[in-house]
This record gives C-alpha cells, structure tokens and sequence, in this order.
C-alpha cells in the first residue's frame, strides 16, 4: 500500500476489506450464536408481556463477572447491539455473514467491544440501513 509508518491502519483496512481482530472476534461470535440460535432463550420464552424486544435473546442470569466474559453470554450481548435489519437475516446464516461483515466494514472496524458497543452514535449508520 506504501503507506508510512505512521499511517492509522483503519482505513488501510478498509481499502483492503480486512477486519481487524476484534471485528474478527465480533463476526465469528455472531455467526456462531446464528448457527446456534436454537440453543439460546428468547425475551418471549421467559415472559409473556408483549414488548418490542420478545424477540431478542434473552442474557442468563450470572453471578460471576469471569462467566461474563464466556462465548454465550458475550455473545447475546453482542448479537443485541446489532441493527434490526441484521438481526432478522438470522434465519440465513449466509446471507447473514455477508451483511454482518460489510456493516462491519462500512462502520470503520473496531479495534475494541466498547467501540461496537458505542456504534449507534456514529453518523455514518444512516448510510447503511
């Protein structure tokens, strides 16, 4: 790319297609909790009160902060933060993939989880839904 040593790699990346690690991590979590969907508990299974979250995966209740950070926890909370029309292709793991990774692309990539938790403040989300 003959780029200089001091060149941000965020839009590198971005020329390039390439996820940076924890854009890596976020996908291949989603794409796991999609390919597993039927193992996680839904809002509508635990109660009956017809809110507008009854669909979204419902977090298991855990006293201990380590088990926080385990793959089925993270990843409920990762996959609630998503945009809704994201959310509604889980039926198609493929399909899914595919508009999870250039979201992630489009939004810049995320070098950390508190920057895919802040997403929905930056502008450039109209862009994509």
């Amino acid at each position: 790319m003959n780029a200089g040593y001091r060149v941000s790699c965020c839009e590198l990346f971005k020329k390039l297609n390439i996820l940076p690690l924890h854009s890596q991590y976020i996908l291949l979590l989603l794409v796991f909790v999609v390919k597993n969907i039927d193992e996680f508990t839904t809002n509508s299974d635990v109660h009956t009160i017809n809110t507008r979250h009854k669909s979204d995966l419902h977090p298991p209740s855990i006293k201990l902060a380590k088990n926080q950070e385990g793959v089925y926890y993270s990843g409920i909370k990762i996959f609630s933060y998503l945009p809704q029309n994201i959310k509604k292709l889980s039926w198609n793991v493929k399909k899914f993939k595919l508009t999870l990774k250039r979201f992630l692309l489009m939004m810049g990539s995320f070098y950390t989880l508190d920057e895919y938790f802040d997403w929905t403040s930056r502008s450039v989300l109209g862009t994509f839904l």
